[in-house]
């Protein structure tokens, strides 16, 4: 008796235990065919989207009605675009930005508001990053309108688009890839007189401008209002994206843009604490654009931009090269905004001693050479590190050239002052060779290390000048 009630009890338990695994697997079903179901409806209603926009697509202006584009009232959805894309759907989007930031970073992400001033090559690519990782609200700011020559590098911009602002561009673009996004496209430019408007309620402003003075009225507007900024400076005449860095302003180094904004901002009285993404690259032969004969008859090429100070001639730009510059923007940008920073950026940091020995090293060789104690050399510790990296490619002018053990730089020529076209990288003990046999015996340089070596240095001496043309 006792063991029918035991069965019974073990058959009650197992059939209870059975439909619940039953009703769990309906509901996990039913919840995995309704996410299909959506995903299904989405899909198939951006595909209609996607055509319809096709038959009907026409060249939009700045004075187009926005009810041509945007489904009222307050709503963010293209035509065609289910206006029910719930949080189960955003959720899915971003789920890998969500696994990376957790629920509170992206909470701060997805309440953000950043402004894009300058939508070009760098601000495009930023723009739709931010866009494609849930930032809520992105004002685009630039006056400018799409041309084929932008098509090289512009995130968004098609054959179609040229002609048209590059704000509206980014804009429709932003609409296809986020249902949740708020994009504010304003075709102006922004100016230090009324543009504290154009930066209202913006956590953060990225600047990608290329003109100087709007850049440097922008930064220094946002230092004193405490408006968080990051600036782009020059992505042209420049290839290697290993380069690539992200530090403060006053940080950088052989960056024209750079160097000039620089400049500016301490006159302003704005020494640091702006982010910047810049490159390290030393521009090889690289040249302005040639404009056509008939132009430079016309009077100075100066005074035929649109707006005074904007390039009429232009370097040439690697389309990658901006795309890296706002991707870095955009993703330093969303780790302050989710509360994980990144805490040390690795710039040139790293070399900063090495550089700082190949100084004190060139300084001692030179107070050896002329007898008598300097203060200071016509080379800084930076121009010794790009002596060495960049214009000796880290290697010593002596064959076979071997990465040295101990790097060192020397004066060449001991007729011709010091300077970055005389100055040449050896292995350390080459160096104090040179400083005893052609600095103190003064015997010539061709005569010590033969004529292959002299033309590997006057190679590099070339390549020194046009470093200074461009940098200095």
């Amino acid at each position: 008796m006792s063991f029918d009630i035991q069965s019974h009890r073990a058959q009650l338990i197992l059939t209870a235990l059975g439909a619940s695994v039953l009703t769990a697997s309906a509901f996990s079903a039913y919840q995995q065919y309704a996410r299909q179901q959506k995903r299904k409806l989405l899909d198939e209603e951006i595909r209609r989207s996607l055509r319809d926009g096709q038959k009907g697509k026409q060249r939009h202006t700045g004075d187009e009605d926005e009810d041509d584009v945007i489904q009222l009232p307050g709503s963010t959805h293209q035509r065609g675009v289910p206006l029910e894309y719930d949080e189960e759907l955003v959720r899915e989007q971003l789920a890998r930005n969500y696994a990376f930031f957790g629920d509170e970073g992206m909470e701060r992400i997805r309440k953000s508001s950043v402004v894009v001033v300058g939508c070009g090559g760098v601000g495009s690519w930023a723009a739709v990053m931010l866009a494609r990782s849930g930032v809520a609200k992105i004002r685009l700011v630039d006056f400018d309108q799409v041309t084929l020559s932008s098509l090289n590098r512009h995130a968004t911009a098609t054959l179609s688009d040229v002609g048209t602002p590059k704000v509206k561009c980014i804009e429709r673009t932003l609409k296809q890839i986020s249902r949740v996004v708020e994009v504010d496209a304003r075709i102006e430019l922004w100016r230090k007189e009324s543009g504290g408007d154009l930066l209202e309620g913006a956590d953060w402003v990225i600047d990608a401008i290329d003109n100087i003075t709007t850049k440097v009225d922008l930064l220094k507007y946002c230092h004193e209002n405490n408006i968080r900024i990051f600036s782009s400076m020059g992505s042209g005449a420049k290839c290697d994206s290993t380069r690539v860095q992200i530090s403060d302003i006053s940080l950088t180094l052989y960056d024209p843009l750079a160097r000039a904004v620089r400049r500016r901002l301490r006159l302003e009285g704005v020494g640091s604490g702006i982010p910047v993404v810049y490159s390290t690259e030393v521009p090889g032969d690289v040249k302005l654009l040639p404009l056509p004969e008939e132009e430079f008859k016309k009077g100075n090429v100066k005074e035929l931009g649109v707006f005074d100070d904007f390039r009429v001639r232009i370097l040439p730009v690697l389309g990658p090269l901006p795309a890296i510059f706002g991707l870095n923007i955009a993703t330093y940008i969303l780790c302050e905004l989710a509360g994980k920073p990144i805490s040390n950026p690795l710039p040139i940091k790293g070399r900063k001693k090495f550089n700082e020995r190949l100084y004190r090293d060139l300084h001692k060789r030179e107070e050896k050479f002329l007898g008598r104690q300097i203060n200071k050399l016509p080379l800084d510790d930076d121009d010794c590190g790009m002596l060495f990296d960049d214009i000796h490619r880290g290697r010593s002018v002596r064959p076979p050239h071997p990465v040295p053990e101990r790097a060192a730089l020397v004066r060449w020529d001991p007729e011709a002052p010091l300077s970055l076209e005389n100055c040449a990288a050896f292995e350390f003990a080459d160096a104090e060779r040179h400083l005893k046999e052609v600095l103190l015996e003064r015997k010539r340089p061709e005569e010590v290390w033969g004529e292959e070596v002299a033309e590997v240095v006057r190679r590099r001496r070339e390549e020194a000048r046009k470093v200074i043309e461009w940098v200095m």
